[in-house]
């Protein structure tokens, strides 16, 4: 099974939801048979829209709720900052990942969906084939196992910055929060290399990303009400200031 993400195809669900309906009727499975004057227009849209959702490598999507670099100065500016807090207690399994997304799928099989190129599942949600590029380092891997789902703010520095004091259940929720840019598919290597870094200990390597991976911490420490410290708005402001 095939899953897809849509934004390539915009146009073409435009056109389709706005053709004039006909009285249509199915005459075999999976097709349709139109049967109004304005027939023409209807049938050539959903032609447009099948053809456009059937084509393998269709573009893959990007993490929701981007700001511009603009926006995201004026959320810096309300961010609170205070001292780094201690790594006492911490532990990932405080974070439970990956949960259930949608029927059989885990967040993690979600973002693989969502952020690869002709991507196909098995019957358990589990990618077996597709593309990703990893905007972190500007790297495509064409082996599922080798894309890592980054947490875009570490969920170590989640603990230090306010979710020490969370309960599991809101942890949880930032651990696997499709809402916010929070979760992106990136090559293993540049996980690791990142770790649980903040920006003003590491950017992506790959220079024309760094204004929208500082667009994207901004966005999920402001909505998760996270602090930062001061080296860390410093370096989030400067390459905003870039953008």
């Amino acid at each position: 099974m095939r899953r897809f993400a849509l934004g390539a195809c915009a146009p073409a669900v435009t056109a389709y939801r706005s053709a004039p309906r006909p009285i249509a009727r199915l005459s075999a499975p999976g097709l349709t048979t139109c049967l109004s004057p304005r027939a023409p227009i209807m049938c050539l849209s959903a032609l447009a829209l099948i053809m456009c959702l059937s084509a393998p490598g269709t573009a893959h999507a990007e993490p929701p709720g981007i700001p511009t670099a603009d926006a995201a100065r004026g959320m810096l500016g309300s961010l609170t900052v205070a001292d780094e807090g201690s790594m006492s207690g911490y532990a990932r399994e405080k974070f439970p990942h990956w949960s259930t997304a949608s029927g059989k799928c885990t967040t993690r099989e979600a973002v693989l969906q969502r952020d690869g190129t002709g991507v196909e599942v098995d019957a358990e949600c589990r990618p077996t084939a597709g593309s990703w590029h990893s905007p972190y380092d500007g790297k495509t891997v064409t082996d599922p196992s080798a894309a890592d789902i980054d947490h875009v703010v570490p969920l170590a520095d989640a603990w230090r910055s306010g979710a020490a004091e969370w309960s599991d259940d809101q942890r949880e929720r930032l651990a696997n929060d499709l809402e916010h840019p929070q979760l992106i598919a990136v090559t293993a290597a540049s996980n690791r290399s990142k770790g649980d870094q903040d920006p003003a200990q590491w950017l992506p390597t790959d220079t024309g990303f760094r204004c929208t991976y500082a667009s994207m911490w901004v966005a999920v420490k402001s909505a998760w009400q996270l602090t930062l410290q001061q080296s860390e708005k410093d370096a989030l402001d400067s390459v905003l200031r870039g953008c």
